[in-house]
């Protein structure tokens, strides 16, 4: 089963940007759709954007569209999620989550759950 380790995270101004990565081991992110969640204080967990697996379909959430970028290394077996633009609704913790690849994954839209999860990394965005 693949492991998922995020990083990149920390503390921001507003405007600002962050890279968050998420790293896989245990198997090859060839085979896999790989999603970018967020959880903030006191709310629910959300899906912020989707890549499938060979990379050539994105999803993004409304909230960070035109903001936020996925991409895919599959050579390097690490999922980048590019944050421009910052603001301060974005802070939350940023988990990545990975499924194993079927038809229709990430294509589309996002998926409300995946399989496998990092522990997350801590994004807070001061204003």
């Amino acid at each position: 089963q693949v492991r998922l380790v995020e990083s990149g995270g920390g503390l921001v101004q507003a405007g600002g940007s962050l890279r968050l990565s998420c790293a896989a081991s245990g198997d090859t992110l060839d085979y896999y759709g790989i999603g970018w969640f967020r959880q903030a204080p006191g709310k629910e967990r959300e899906a912020v954007s989707c890549i499938n697996a060979n990379g050539a379909s994105t999803v993004y959430a409304n909230s960070v569209k035109g903001r936020f970028t996925i991409s895919k290394d599959n050579a390097q077996n690490t999922v980048y999620l590019q944050m421009n633009s910052l603001k301060p609704e974005d802070t939350a913790v940023y988990y990545c989550a990975a499924e194993r690849t079927r038809p229709g994954l990430c294509v589309g839209s996002l998926v409300p759950d995946m399989t496998s999860w990092g522990k997350g990394t801590l994004v807070t965005v001061s204003s």
